[in-house]
């Protein structure tokens, strides 16, 4: 019998998704050549561009994670096609992490791929589908900072350096907050499956407003500190100056 996720239409590449890869590609080629007479023009557009493929290869890794683990349903929703206008939530998945990447240069998660629960057995499961979106962000902070520890940038336009600095800080703070064992979040969804019903059924009234209760303790100027200095030494440890990442902030917003 043929299921919905066995039909190759619905594991495609999606012509937006490859839209947006062309985008990144050419950009960060233009600033990595110094091809760009409006070097903050291009930097905007390729960490925008690479900001959004890693949104969108976040959420592919849920939803190929929870097909594995039984959700047979993951294909006919499009979500293998990593088309970011399938997400259940396109507004939350792609606009507001943007638009919080323009505001404070923080990596906000978004969400959300859906997945039905139901259909997959095993606490471990549960644990690891949660996990894989937030990996995903690790692996590319991995590969943003790649180029930092293996000295491969040497007579690369600062431009592209500092880009790629700030592209990577946006990853370790995506990773950060998506682990934090808040309910919404992903670092939540990974203890869930261990608690007990008593304990879930009192905290599931708060999960619509983690997002914006770990959003709104950023703001505290003591919360936001410590949180920096933990991305901070992140960075420091992938070999990358938080000063290089301050510089890409400043680029990526070209018209300040």
């Amino acid at each position: 019998m043929t299921t919905a996720t066995t039909r190759h239409s619905d594991r495609r590449i999606s012509p937006v998704f490859l839209g947006i890869c062309a985008v990144t590609a050419v950009t960060g080629w233009a600033t990595w050549t110094g091809f760009a007479e409006k070097p903050g023009i291009a930097v905007f557009l390729f960490v925008t561009g690479a900001w959004i493929v890693s949104l969108c290869l976040h959420e592919y890794a849920h939803a190929r994670t929870a097909l594995h683990s039984g959700d047979i349903t993951i294909g006919a929703k499009g979500y293998l096609t990593l088309n970011p206008l399938k997400y259940t939530h396109a507004l939350l998945s792609i606009v507001l992490p943007v638009i919080f990447v323009i505001m404070g240069g923080i990596g906000l998660p978004g969400g959300a791929v859906f997945i039905e629960r139901d259909r997959i057995r095993g606490r471990w499961r549960h644990s690891l589908i949660s996990a894989a979106g937030p990996l995903t962000n690790v692996l590319f902070a991995v590969a943003c900072t790649a180029p930092f520890w293996l000295d491969a940038l040497d007579g690369v336009p600062s431009e592209f350096r500092y880009a790629l600095a700030f592209l990577a800080l946006l990853q370790v703070s995506a990773a950060i907050l998506n682990f934090l064992p808040v309910p919404g979040l992903d670092g939540y969804g990974v203890i869930e499956p261990w608690l007990s019903y008593d304990i879930k059924r009192q905290i599931e009234p708060f999960a619509p407003f983690g997002l914006l209760f770990v959003f709104a303790l950023l703001w505290v100027p003591q919360v936001n500190s410590v949180f920096f200095d933990l991305v901070d030494a992140v960075l420091h440890g992938l070999q990358v100056d938080r000063g290089e990442a301050s510089s890409g902030w400043s680029l990526y917003r070209f018209w300040t």
